[in-house]
Protein backbone atom coordinates (compact mmCIF):
# COMPACT_ATOMS: atom_id res chain seq x y z
CA UNK A 1 0.00 0.00 0.00
CA UNK A 2 1.08 3.64 -0.77
CA UNK A 3 -0.39 6.84 -0.34
CA UNK A 4 0.02 9.58 -2.88
CA UNK A 5 -0.35 13.15 -1.41
CA UNK A 6 -0.80 16.15 -3.76
CA UNK A 7 -2.18 19.76 -4.14
CA UNK A 8 0.65 21.79 -1.74
CA UNK A 9 2.33 24.50 -2.94
CA UNK A 10 2.85 28.81 -2.27
CA UNK A 11 -0.44 30.60 -2.01
CA UNK A 12 -0.56 34.18 -0.80
CA UNK A 13 -2.55 34.73 3.12
CA UNK A 14 -6.07 34.46 2.86
CA UNK A 15 -5.96 32.00 -0.18
CA UNK A 16 -7.37 28.32 -0.22
CA UNK A 17 -5.61 25.31 -1.41
CA UNK A 18 -7.02 21.56 -1.70
CA UNK A 19 -4.81 18.65 -0.48
CA UNK A 20 -5.62 15.20 -1.76
CA UNK A 21 -4.27 12.16 -0.46
CA UNK A 22 -5.03 8.64 -2.48
CA UNK A 23 -4.55 5.22 -1.69
CA UNK A 24 -3.10 2.64 -3.73
CA UNK A 25 -2.66 -1.60 -4.05
CA UNK A 26 -4.15 -4.05 -2.05
CA UNK A 27 -6.80 -2.58 0.19
CA UNK A 28 -9.62 -4.33 2.10
CA UNK A 29 -10.73 -1.70 4.49
CA UNK A 30 -9.93 1.65 5.68
CA UNK A 31 -10.77 3.06 8.92
CA UNK A 32 -9.57 6.44 10.18
CA UNK A 33 -8.01 9.02 8.22
CA UNK A 34 -6.35 12.09 8.57
CA UNK A 35 -4.01 15.33 7.65
CA UNK A 36 -1.31 16.04 9.88
CA UNK A 37 1.36 18.74 9.27
CA UNK A 38 5.10 19.76 10.76
CA UNK A 39 6.32 23.25 10.70
CA UNK A 40 10.51 23.81 10.44
CA UNK A 41 11.00 23.41 13.95
CA UNK A 42 8.30 21.99 15.70
CA UNK A 43 6.64 18.93 16.11
CA UNK A 44 3.86 17.24 13.86
CA UNK A 45 0.52 17.67 15.06
CA UNK A 46 -2.69 16.96 13.91
CA UNK A 47 -4.71 19.09 11.44
CA UNK A 48 -7.95 17.06 10.78
CA UNK A 49 -9.14 13.36 11.06
CA UNK A 50 -12.19 11.05 10.33
CA UNK A 51 -12.76 8.29 11.83
CA UNK A 52 -14.26 4.92 11.22
CA UNK A 53 -17.60 5.84 12.31
CA UNK A 54 -17.59 9.42 10.32
CA UNK A 55 -16.75 11.42 13.60
CA UNK A 56 -14.37 14.52 12.64
CA UNK A 57 -11.85 16.14 14.63
CA UNK A 58 -10.50 19.18 13.92
CA UNK A 59 -7.04 21.08 15.74
CA UNK A 60 -8.56 24.83 16.83
CA UNK A 61 -6.08 26.43 14.42
CA UNK A 62 -7.66 24.51 11.57
CA UNK A 63 -11.61 25.25 12.70
CA UNK A 64 -13.54 26.84 10.70
CA UNK A 65 -11.05 27.22 8.03
CA UNK A 66 -10.03 23.84 6.44
CA UNK A 67 -12.57 20.95 6.14
CA UNK A 68 -11.42 17.44 6.11
CA UNK A 69 -13.46 15.05 3.61
CA UNK A 70 -13.40 11.22 2.23
CA UNK A 71 -14.34 9.16 -1.15
CA UNK A 72 -14.12 5.55 0.23
CA UNK A 73 -14.94 4.61 -3.32
CA UNK A 74 -11.26 6.13 -4.60
CA UNK A 75 -10.01 5.70 -1.10
CA UNK A 76 -8.98 9.03 -1.03
CA UNK A 77 -9.15 12.14 1.64
CA UNK A 78 -9.49 15.92 0.84
CA UNK A 79 -7.93 18.82 2.84
CA UNK A 80 -9.66 22.25 1.49
CA UNK A 81 -7.95 24.86 3.23
CA UNK A 82 -9.86 28.47 2.94
CA UNK A 83 -8.10 31.56 4.45
CA UNK A 84 -4.80 30.73 5.20
CA UNK A 85 -2.37 31.99 7.48
CA UNK A 86 1.29 32.80 7.05
CA UNK A 87 1.32 29.83 10.39
CA UNK A 88 -0.10 27.19 8.18
CA UNK A 89 3.10 27.19 6.26
CA UNK A 90 4.15 23.45 6.51
CA UNK A 91 4.67 20.29 5.12
CA UNK A 92 1.81 18.53 5.27
CA UNK A 93 1.02 14.60 5.69
CA UNK A 94 -1.93 12.51 5.22
CA UNK A 95 -2.27 9.19 7.15
CA UNK A 96 -4.86 6.20 6.74
CA UNK A 97 -5.81 3.41 8.51
CA UNK A 98 -5.93 0.33 6.25
CA UNK A 99 -6.28 -3.41 6.28
CA UNK A 100 -4.78 -4.70 3.12
CA UNK A 101 -6.10 -7.99 3.50
CA UNK A 102 -7.57 -8.75 6.84
CA UNK A 103 -11.32 -7.63 8.16
CA UNK A 104 -9.92 -5.02 11.12
CA UNK A 105 -6.30 -5.15 11.03
CA UNK A 106 -5.43 -1.76 10.22
CA UNK A 107 -2.24 -0.50 9.97
CA UNK A 108 -1.17 2.98 9.80
CA UNK A 109 0.04 4.08 6.56
CA UNK A 110 1.96 8.07 5.70
CA UNK A 111 2.20 9.79 2.73
CA UNK A 112 5.10 11.56 1.48
CA UNK A 113 3.81 14.75 2.73
CA UNK A 114 3.40 18.19 0.28
CA UNK A 115 4.57 21.81 0.78
CA UNK A 116 2.21 24.17 1.64
CA UNK A 117 4.05 27.57 1.93
CA UNK A 118 2.01 30.92 2.56
CA UNK A 119 3.43 34.02 1.71
CA UNK A 120 2.93 37.75 0.23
Amino acid sequence: VQLQASGGGLVQPGGSLRLSCTAYGTIFSVNAVGWYRQAPGKQREMVAVITGTGSIDYADSAKGRFTISRDNARNTVYLQMNDLKLEDTAIYYCKQEISPYLPRMWSDYWGQGTLVTVSS
